[in-house]
């Protein structure tokens, strides 16, 4: 289009910018203002846009997504109304309208200023606080608000205030895990047999309830199908008295007295409520597989996770919550059929408290045994652990049962450079079955210490049956019902956990050892592990070496060929990066070396693949001696939308086995059913109608559905979590204004995050009446849709979203009713670039 400005003569356009500049500069010293005679070169016949709302840098008043800054400290990011106010020197600003009630979760001590006098949910006048200030920067959208420090009851780091936490929605779900293997023999010596596993874990959350339960299936490889109850129960968390209250299976707390299975009621601190500046666990299972494995991992006698491993030293951190703590009895079943035991304790014991700070849990049920045949003999408990200045902390509780009583004393001494110790004694009075009543004492130390210069870091827990007329409850109540609860009681048991930094490019050293013995018959078990690990160019590598013996009782040397078994075992591995060659792909190579087994060696790939990692996978090529010769297995992963698939292949001399499995998650609520990868203890329910298939940020795999809801799992409880749409994968007829959102979400709760998805299509629509572009800086609006407005730009060019294929826009540039027009439009059938329309439209003034 030829301009008015290109038409003119290069004399006449330098006396114009003379003169416009002369207008502009007469007004310096006054303030500062914008000639809008500039922006009308193009069209002087239609008039010229009021601009004076951004003459001072303001914005239109209304409501903000931002983040809030007091005092230099992010406090949260959400919406904020504002208005148009006049400072002192008559110039308006946005201030925001915030309610006494914001202010107080954020600490201010509104008490003391009676003056900011405002009703709940109105606002309150800032300027009441001498001194204060809210400054809404609009370019970083952030609101920086300015007290003084006299005025705030500082709270602790990372506190979100309770008012603050979300129940979640009303919502039922199931998660489920299927999982199985199909074996075949290759030779003579080798078996058919299949196998199936699933767990499946529903649940209802109803206001600040949940109803959880968790059962498993198993089919084995004679066809024996086996179902079992792991637990059912109903909690609810108690704000005030930061606890939950848990009502149906669930185990007493392990940080007084060994844990507990129980039916029945428990009141219990929830250390989660205090914020991370103020606090005081599923574990990792690690191992090492000779063959191709199965990973069965129990606790309390039910089998609560099952998985297959290559060979080589494995990790396993995707255990599920259990509802309770209890040591987890880990075994891996080789290839071959042998199996390797060992106990992993499930709970560590920072028992240490701050000052004034009560921990406690309060337990009343019948004891609950996964061998059906023991007595459910009612029990109560009561533990406490309190911090006292000086950074000491006493703990004990009580145990009462028909059969059974006992009570614990201890304390805990942080002291210093020199470490943490703690010390307990336990009393117990007991009447085993077909036993008289004894008594007898159980003691107790623990010591840990991180050495920051050295970088040394070890822990060391001591426990001594000192008397042979000591049991533990669990011992007793199981002891009626099941005469073998009695076998196997500890008299001594002794763990050491280190490990110790080398240096810059030095690695890191860690070393583990256990020990313990028991009353009956001598037998006895030990085992030492020594690791170390390094990386050198992105290329990592590590060497262990374990040793394990187990001496057996009398009667178990009657069942076979020898007292004791010895092993030892010698690891190395080494994984290399081939960024260069495949991206996203690692070479690896593993060597175990056994005393008893031989020696295998390992060589393979394994790497991620696909949008948003969203696939994994390895492949391994082996060979080992002792009868083993070539082994072989590939692995793949998938992490989608609607669930987790898995499936696998390994083969050895003797046979070979097709594992498969599917988990994922079901979640129906009030907009309809969706499903999703596992679900965590804790999830959000992503709502972005219309926004199909866009990808979640840092949540491999995770994206919403073809209706624009997604379940994101694993958050953090009682703490600000932030979930992201990704804008690079939203359909090109979407728009969203904030992409992120944060939730607080309480323990167990389903919450919803909100998005406001503005589906429709994109369209650079220029404005035009006879030839003459609407003004520079008009705002124009969708008749019927008000909730968002548009500003023009040069030549009448307006870049709206969120277009239906016809209506009617307003564009406003002034208070007159002669300062508008409407243009009534019709989109083209096709986009002309990057899924935007380009078109013209008729915009008649009002007459």
């Amino acid at each position: 289009m030829t301009t008015a400005l290109n038409t003119m003569q290069p004399a006449r356009l330098a006396i114009f910018i003379a003169l416009a500049l002369a207008g502009v500069s007469s007004t310096l010293y006054a303030s500062e203002t914008f000639n809008t005679e500039l922006v009308e070169l193009d069209n002087p016949g239609m008039g010229k846009a009021d601009l004076s709302a951004f003459e001072s840098g303001s914005q239109a008043p209304g409501t903000y997504h931002v983040d809030i800054i007091l005092d230099d400290r992010l406090l949260e990011t959400r919406d904020i109304r504002f208005m148009a106010v006049k400072d002192a020197n008559g110039s308006e600003t946005l201030q925001p309208c915030l309610s006494i009630g914001q202010l107080k979760a954020w600490g201010v001590k509104t008490a003391l200023f009676p003056q900011l006098d405002a009703a709940e949910g109105e606002c309150a006048d800032l300027r009441a606080i001498p001194q204060a200030s809210a400054d809404f920067q609009f370019g970083a959208q952030r609101l920086a608000i300015s007290i003084p420090q006299a005025a705030i009851d500082l709270p602790a780091r990372g506190y979100v205030p309770p008012d603050m936490w979300d129940e979640g929605i009303t919502a039922a779900m199931l998660n489920y895990s299927l999982s199985g293997a199909n074996s075949r023999a290759r030779s003579g010596a080798g078996t058919r047999s299949d196998s199936q596993y699933a767990n499946l874990r529903p649940g209802i959350n109803v206001d600040p309830w949940r109803l959880r339960n968790y059962t498993t299936w198993s089919r084995d490889a004679s066809g024996q199908d086996k179902w079992d109850n792991v637990y059912t129960l109903m909690q609810r968390a108690i704000i005030p008295l930061q606890a939950q209250l848990t009502l149906g299976d669930s185990s007493a707390p392990a940080d007084v007295f060994d844990s507990m299975p129980f039916r029945g009621v428990q009141l219990a601190s929830d250390d989660d409520m205090l914020p991370d500046s103020l606090k005081g666990y599923a574990p990792v299972v690690r191992g090492i597989a000779r063959t191709n494995a199965q990973v069965v991992v129990r606790q309390n006698g039910y089998q609560i996770y099952q998985s297959y491993v290559a060979p080589g030293a494995f990790e396993i951190a995707d255990m599920y919550p259990t509802g309770g703590a209890g040591d987890l009895d880990v075994t891996i079943v080789e290839a071959d059929g042998s199996e390797q035991h060992f106990t992993l304790p499930y709970a560590s014991l920072p028992v240490l408290q701050r000052e004034g700070r009560l921990k406690y849990a309060l337990t009343a049920g019948q004891y609950r045994s996964y061998n059906r045949s023991e007595e459910k003999t009612p029990f109560g408990q009561l533990t406490g652990i309190y911090g006292l200045p000086h950074g000491i902390t006493l703990y004990g509780g009580v145990q009462g049962a028909d059969k059974y009583q006992s009570a614990a004393l201890g304390m805990g001494k942080n002291m210093g450079d020199l470490g943490a110790v703690s010390a307990d004694v336990t009393q117990g009075w007991s009447t085993p079955e077909h036993t008289a009543k004894t008594s007898g004492q159980s003691w107790r130390a623990r010591y840990s210490k991180n050495f920051i210069t050295t970088g040394t870091n070890f822990s060391i827990a001591g426990y001594r049956y000192s008397t042979r007329g000591y049991y533990g409850m669990q011992d007793v109540l199981g002891s009626y019902g099941d005469s073998s609860a009695l076998q196997d009681r500890r008299r001594n048991r002794a763990e050491l956990t280190m490990s110790q930094t080398l240096g810059d490019n030095l690695g890191a050293l860690t070393l583990s050892a256990a020990r313990e013995d028991y009353w009956n018959d001598g037998k006895s078990m030990a085992s030492w592990s020594v690791g170390y690990s390094n990386y050198w160019h992105n290329i990592s590598y590590g060497l262990t070496w374990t040793y394990s013996k187990n001496v057996r009782s009398a009667s178990e040397n009657r069942k076979s060929q020898k007292n004791a078994d010895h092993d030892q075992l010698l690891s190395f591995n080494v994984s290399i990066p081939l960024d260069k060659f495949l991206p996203q792909t690692w070479a690896n190579y593993g060597m175990n070396a056994s005393s008893n087994n031989g020696t295998t060696h390992n060589v393979g790939l394994n790497g991620v693949a696909l949008e948003n990692r969203a696939l994994s996978w390895n492949v391994q090529q082996g060979y080992g001696t002792e009868g083993v010769g070539n082994t072989g297995n590939v692995n793949a992963d998938y992490k989608g939308t609607y669930g987790e698939v898995t499936a696998g292949y390994g083969y050895d001399k003797n046979s070979e086995r097709l594992n498969y499995g599917l988990q994922g998650g079901i979640l129906a609520h009030a907009d309809g059913i969706t499903l999703s990868q596992p679900l965590g203890e804790t999830s959000v329910l992503i709502k972005a109608p219309g926004a199909y298939y866009v990808d979640i940020r840092n949540q491999p795999g995770v994206r919403t559905d073809f209706r624009g809801y997604t379940v994101v799992s694993n958050l953090s409880v009682y703490r600000k979590n932030d979930l992201t749409l990704d804008p690079e994968t939203m359909p090109d007829d979407v728009e969203l204004e904030i992409n992120t959102r944060t939730v607080t979400p309480t323990r167990g709760a389903v919450v919803r995050a909100d998005y406001l998805p503005k589906s429709g299509r994109r369209v650079l629509m220029t404005l035009t009446d006879n030839d003459r572009a609407v003004p520079f800086g008009a705002v124009v609006t969708l008749v019927g849709d008000e909730s968002g407005s548009f500003i023009v730009g040069d030549r009448g060019q307006v870049y709206l979203t969120g277009m239906r294929e016809q209506g009617t826009l307003v564009a406003t540039w002034g208070s007159q009713s002669s300062q508008q027009c409407r243009a009534d439009f019709t989109l083209p059938n096709h986009s002309t670039y990057g899924g935007i329309a380009d078109m013209r439209a008729t915009c008649r003034q009002e007459r």
